[in-house]
């Protein structure tokens, strides 16, 4: 799978996230208190409403509408009513850059 160029690692503070949209797919990018940098499907599995607009702690982001938890380090739910883990993807940092392995749509 490609390593996709999703932003500047500066972009995104510490308990950030930020919005990545590629092929016609929307992900989160996050970046945990550690300076570790994260990315999952975009969108709530409860709702569909953006993980990016939601509230970054250590390495969870609570969903801005029925506030559903999740860990993105490892995509699962720990507060419903979402119910459905997200899906995650590998990512690493090379030049400044965040960059995301994700297959082509």
């Amino acid at each position: 799978m490609p390593w996709v160029d999703a932003c500047a690692a500066d972009d995104i503070e510490a308990e950030e996230a930020k919005r990545f949209d590629n092929g016609g797919r929307t992900f989160a990018i996050f970046r945990n208190d550690a300076d570790e940098y994260y990315c999952t499907d975009g969108l709530c599995t409860h709702e569909r409403i953006h993980l990016a607009d939601g509230l970054v702690m250590g390495n969870t982001v609570e969903c801005p509408k029925h506030a559903s938890i999740f860990n993105f380090t490892t995509g699962e739910v720990e507060t419903p009513p979402a119910c459905e883990n997200l899906r995650t993807y590998k990512t690493k940092v090379e030049n400044g850059r965040v960059m995301v392995e994700v297959e082509p749509s």
